[in-house]
């Protein structure tokens, strides 16, 4: 019998212990999409962007990798102002948590 039938794929992400691992690239994915899709509208090319943060231009490409997750939030923070926009971070509670 399959243990995991009847249970949700963050069930199955958590049994697994790879839940947050794969919470941090879906968001990575997210946030390097939207960045990426804003610097187009704007018309901003890659060489002004990397100025604007005041890194490289390889820099910016590990920033916009959806697959790199280990981007600094000063990081994060230069390169939303650089687009015009202001990065807002929320918690939420999981019901789901257990909390010792």
């Amino acid at each position: 019998m399959n243990k995991h039938v009847g249970s949700n794929f963050e069930d199955f992400l958590k049994e697994e212990g790879i839940f947050e691992e794969a919470e941090a690239l879906a968001i990575k994915k997210v946030i390097a999409c939207m960045i990426e899709q804003e610097m187009i509208s704007r018309s901003i090319p890659k060489t002004e962007m990397a100025r604007k943060i005041g890194t490289s231009r390889s820099q910016l490409d590990r920033l916009l990798d959806p697959e790199n997750t280990s981007i600094t939030l000063a990081t994060l923070v230069k390169s939303t102002a650089a687009i015009g926009k202001k990065m807002v971070i929320t918690f939420e509670d999981d019901p789901q948590a257990v909390v010792a």
